[in-house]
């Protein structure tokens, strides 16, 4: 993908259909916005060598096919929606950004909320399509999955509670933002978000578009908790 003018946030729609990229100052760009006519939603992209080789891998792991194109678009054992699509050598991992109040964050981890009797299907089908090892988080409720360099966002399943009516598994992003969690709230409901929770180390907020996603206190630059 191409470098951004640092006044053009955005990339062009891609192939004519309402996805733009959002593209860094300086690193490979990794986040993209896309128009549904449908509830918001966050999915993943895992960029491939061979879409048709991983998708067969994919099927045989227990997924299923909901769209064959240049990409494939599938659903996990559990039901979360992500896409395979061809890899274009994007390697270089954007620097954390500072905010105008100070606050410095990275979005740098996607996390699959899982139901409790779907955890086992799904840490091994992601863990095996992946070729990531599995290991505990820093909470009981927490398997992290180990990223190879270069890859932008490391990959988190996270156990719901029994009292969690969800009965498939969805995702929401981490932002990175070590001490500055209250200063990065701060500007982000400036630009429209809303504290949902603020009771744990994190923060909850939902976007104006009704996404929920987390500011965690680990280090933006290092991924660790201080």
């Amino acid at each position: 993908m191409g470098r951004r003018h640092r006044d053009d946030p955005l990339g062009a729609p891609r192939r004519g259909r309402a996805v733009r990229t959002l593209l860094p100052a300086e690193g490979d760009a990794f986040l993209r916005v896309q128009q549904l006519d449908a509830a918001p939603r966050t999915h993943l992209d895992l960029h491939v060598a061979d879409v048709a080789a991983q998708t067969g891998r994919a099927v045989g792991l227990g997924a299923r096919v909901l769209l064959r194109e240049e990409h494939v678009v599938l659903a996990s054992p559990g039901g979360f929606v992500h896409c395979l699509v061809p890899d274009a050598g994007e390697r270089v991992r954007p620097e954390p950004v500072t905010g105008p109040l100070g606050g410095t964050a990275r979005v740098d981890q996607l996390c699959l909320d899982v139901p409790s009797a779907l955890l086992v299907v799904e840490v091994a089908y992601w863990t095996a399509l992946t070729g990531w090892p599995a290991r505990a988080g820093s909470r009981p409720e927490f398997t992290v999955l180990h990223r190879p360099a270069g890859v932008p966002l490391r990959l988190m399943l996270q156990e719901l509670g029994a009292q969690d009516p969800r009965t498939t598994v969805t995702a929401h992003l981490d932002l990175a933002c070590g001490a500055d969690v209250d200063v990065v709230a701060a500007e982000h409901r400036v630009l429209g978000a809303r504290v949902v929770d603020d009771a744990h180390p994190w923060t909850v907020l939902r976007d104006p578009a009704g996404l929920v996603y987390c500011l965690t206190p680990r280090d933006p630059g290092t991924g660790t908790v201080g």
